[in-house]
C-alpha cells in the first residue's frame, strides 16, 4: 500500500497540517506532495489529485480521500496497531465529538485568526464570535485533560487524532497572542513540542510565500 498525502502552503494551511501531523508523530510513511495557494486561496495544480480541489487529500494506492477528517478516520482504519483514537470507548467518543465540533465549527476562531506560523499579531482577531470560540476551546481542552488526560500531557494522555485536529489552533493561539488558563497553556505547550508539529512549524517558517487572503492583519 502507497500513502500520498497532498498539502498546501504549511504557514498557511491548518486542514493541511492536521493529518500529516497525525502521519508522522504516528510513523505512518506517506509521501508529501506539497502544492501552492494563489492569491485568492485556490490550491494551484489540486485538479489532478482531488475531486474537490481542495487541501488535503490523500491518495491510498492513486484513488483519493478528501477532507481531512475523513483522511484522519482512514489513517486510523489502516493502522489501528497505531492506536489513534483512544482506546475507551467513552474517551474514544469525546475525542470524535471534540474533532467533529471543530471541524464544522469555530467559524469566529477561524474567521478572525487565519492560520500563519511566520507571523505575530498580538491583540488581531479578537472580537465576539473569536472570543467565544477561544473560551470553547478552552472548556474542551481543560475537561479533556481533566476526564482523560491522566497518562500524559495530551488531551487523552497519549498522542491521538484530537491532537493533530487541535495543534494549528495551538499556534494560532501563540500567533495571535492569546493568553490561556495555565492548564490549557500546558496542554497547547506540550501539542507545539510534538516532533511532527515542530517538523511542520519549522518548514512554515521557511516559506516565502505570501498570501493576501490570509493575511489580513500584514502591512505590505
Amino acid at each position: 500500500m502507497k500513502l500520498a498525502l497532498v498539502v498546501a502552503n504549511k504557514n498557511y494551511s491548518s486542514w493541511s497540517m492536521r493529518p500529516w501531523v497525525l502521519a508522522r508523530q504516528a510513523e505512518i510513511p506517506f509521501e508529501e506532495i506539497q502544492l501552492k495557494f494563489d492569491d485568492d486561496t485556490r490550491v494551484k495544480g489540486i485538479e489532478r489529485y482531488s475531486p474537490t480541489r481542495k487541501v488535503p487529500c490523500l491518495l491510498v494506492d492513486g484513488e483519493p480521500v478528501w477532507d481531512s477528517l475523513a483522511i484522519c478516520e482512514t489513517l486510523a482504519e489502516l493502522y489501528p496497531q497505531k492506536q489513534l483514537w483512544p482506546a475507551a470507548p467513552e474517551a474514544r467518543r469525546v475525542a470524535r465529538s471534540i474533532c467533529a465540533e471543530f471541524h464544522s465549527g469555530f467559524q469566529g476562531l477561524r474567521g478572525a485568526m487565519p492560520m500563519n506560523l511566520r507571523g505575530r499579531y498580538p491583540g488581531k482577531g479578537r472580537n465576539a464570535q473569536s472570543e467565544k470560540d477561544i473560551a470553547r476551546v478552552v472548556e474542551l481542552w481543560t475537561s479533556c485533560r481533566g476526564r482523560f488526560g491522566g497518562g500524559g500531557k495530551l488531551l487523552f494522555g497519549r498522542f491521538s487524532v484530537a491532537d493533530a485536529f487541535y495543534a494549528p489552533v495551538a499556534t494560532r493561539f501563540v500567533t495571535y497572542g492569546v493568553e490561556l488558563p495555565r492548564e490549557a497553556q500546558a496542554y497547547a505547550d506540550a501539542v507545539l513540542e510534538l516532533p511532527a508539529v515542530r517538523e511542520w512549524s519549522e518548514a512554515a517558517r521557511r516559506e516565502t510565500e505570501f498570501v493576501p487572503a490570509d493575511e489580513p492583519y500584514a502591512k505590505q
